[in-house]
């Protein structure tokens, strides 16, 4: 009888000894795989910091944020663009490398474009008819604002059709809901964001936080019922903040991430510590004359040209935000996850 206690015992410890061994090399493999997985997350990190350095990747310079307001045949204010001339602008946006985002892809930091490219937002205040107008078959008629944009991308494989459009109780001109609720749901089909511009284009400066409210809720309210959606920015009419900037992003019948100006200068990246959800600058498309020699889309397209480095240039990741090292001091401590200098 010992001797079979032992012999159990002697199987035992045999065992023990067996479970040990097997143990070892998992241990040994356990942790080669983590100085696998860091190895190829350090090479991975190393490749796309080339990638960044390779196209000179600034994703904290400056975004041009463009304000159109009517495309028509006759312009009769400086707001006014012909088709013509609205064709020109894009196709210049085109062969200077700008990518179209919209106003909420923008403030989201959702920037997905291809490396090297600069974002532009293009913006449309008032909802005119010359900016979307559908014919009976629900297409776009000619020389419309959505019509020329769609035109120019279709040439220009890659440059997609985007822009936001900032609506008012006008509606393209629409006052049946019906037709109302057929412009929104197009825009929205078509991959368009659809703005707060207030429901009157009434000057919010000096008001009051109900007044306020009433003006920026109603609209948002008519705009989700019309094309169950929210709008996420606003562009201030006259480019006035109210009394308190954050009126103009929250509310009872809102929640806007971005409050856009009306000039004029470009607009910060999201990812830079000068950018301000609630004051985002816009610039007045216009040729150089008089005050916009200076402060509108020419002279600004001009000086971004001809200074590469305060421009924002994509890396290509949406996921990082690249940057040469020496602009790591405007970084913003909120997007400290994507930060990829080099």
């Amino acid at each position: 009888m010992r001797l079979r206690i032992l012999s159990g015992l002697g199987a035992l410890t045999a065992a023990a000894i067996l479970t040990g061994c097997d143990s070892q090399p998992e241990t040994t493999k356990l942790a080669t795989k983590k100085v696998d997985a860091a190895a190829k997350a350090k090479a991975d990190r190393a490749a796309k910091v080339a990638r960044a350095a390779k196209v000179k990747a600034n994703e904290l310079g400056q975004i041009p944020v463009l304000m159109f307001h009517r495309i028509v045949p006759k312009p009769q204010t400086t707001d006014d663009r012909s088709p013509q001339q609205f064709r020109a602008d894009l196709e210049r946006l085109v062969r200077e490398g700008y990518v179209p985002i919209t106003a909420a892809e923008m403030v989201a930091g959702k920037i997905d474009i291809p490396a090297g490219k600069h974002p532009v937002v293009l913006t449309f205040d008032d909802s005119s008819p010359s900016q979307l107008t559908l014919n009976e078959m629900g297409v776009p008629q000619k020389d419309t604002a959505v019509a020329i944009l769609k035109e120019v991308a279709a040439r220009n494989p890659g440059w997609p059709a985007k822009a936001t459009f900032y609506v008012t109780r006008d509606m393209f001109g629409k006052t049946v809901r019906e037709e109302q609720a057929q412009a929104l749901l197009w825009l929205k089909d078509n991959g368009f964001e659809i703005g707060n511009h207030t429901r009157d284009h009434l000057n919010l400066r000096g008001r009051s936080r109900q007044q306020v409210e009433e003006q920026i809720g109603t609209i948002a309210k008519q705009i989700g019922a019309l094309s169950y959606t929210k709008p996420t920015t606003i562009a201030l009419p006259y480019g006035n903040q109210p009394t308190k900037k954050d009126w103009a992003m929250r509310g009872k019948l809102y929640n806007h991430q971005g409050a856009f100006l009306a000039g004029y200068t470009p607009a910060p990246a999201p990812f830079s510590k000068s950018f301000d959800p609630a004051g985002i600058p816009r610039i007045k498309v216009m040729e150089k004359k008089g005050d916009c020699a200076q402060f509108c889309s020419e002279a600004w397209l001009d000086w971004l040209k001809k200074n590469p480095d305060m421009r924002y240039t994509s890396d290509g990741d949406v996921r990082t935000v690249a940057y040469p090292k020496y602009k790591a001091p405007y970084m913003r401590k909120a997007f400290a996850a994507w930060s990829l200098p080099y």
